[in-house]
């Protein structure tokens, strides 16, 4: 079992409102670059997403519960398949989208009991749950030409060091995707 950790990002390490949903003054960065930059698999997931079981916070999941079940192409239909796991405190139900339900207990319990690899979209609060307890063990970044100079960053100051290797980095439309890993111990 792996953790990946998905996310659209800016080159100054911003994460919030990529797509504009936020309203943010700074949202809708990753989406000025064009649809082929965003569309699809472009994180690679292909069999991970088949086998594995995404996490979501609450705002994420909700999100993508307005969008992703209205779409008919052959990733979306990946997306609206696999098992979804829904961190949240607040949420009553998960019909919204199919194969959706509520962590049940504590967040890092059931990472750790989780078998399948777990893929990790946007939800920047369960991404630093995880990060404090060391449970990630790949980072796959799109990495977008942009610099907002303002907004929630993925790696906030003040945390432990991390020594991470790149796996890959390749040209994906205006962006770049960069995968780290866990460096060797």
């Amino acid at each position: 079992m792996s953790v990946i950790v998905i996310e659209f990002i800016t080159l100054d390490g911003i994460v919030s409102d990529p797509d504009g949903s936020g309203g943010t003054p700074t949202g809708g960065w990753a989406f000025r670059h064009g649809r082929e930059t965003v569309a699809g698999d472009k994180f690679q997931l292909g069999g991970t997403l088949d086998n594995g079981v995404m996490l979501l916070g609450r705002t994420t999941w909700q999100l993508f519960s307005r969008l992703w079940p209205g779409r008919d192409d052959p990733f979306a239909a990946r997306m609206n398949a696999v098992p979804k796991l829904v961190a949240s405190h607040t949420l009553t139900s998960t019909s919204a989208w199919q194969n959706s339900q509520i962590v049940d207990g504590d967040l890092v319990d059931a990472v750790k009991r989780e078998r399948r690899d777990v893929i990790v979209t946007g939800s920047v609060s369960v991404v630093r749950t995880l990060m404090a307890k060391d449970l990630i063990d790949e980072y796959r970044l799109l990495i977008f030409p942009t610099i907002l100079g303002t907004g929630e960053r993925l790696l906030p100051a003040g945390r432990p060091p991390a020594y991470l290797e790149c796996l890959s980095a390749e040209e994906a439309g205006a962006a770049v995707l960069a995968r780290y890993g866990r460096a060797a111990r």
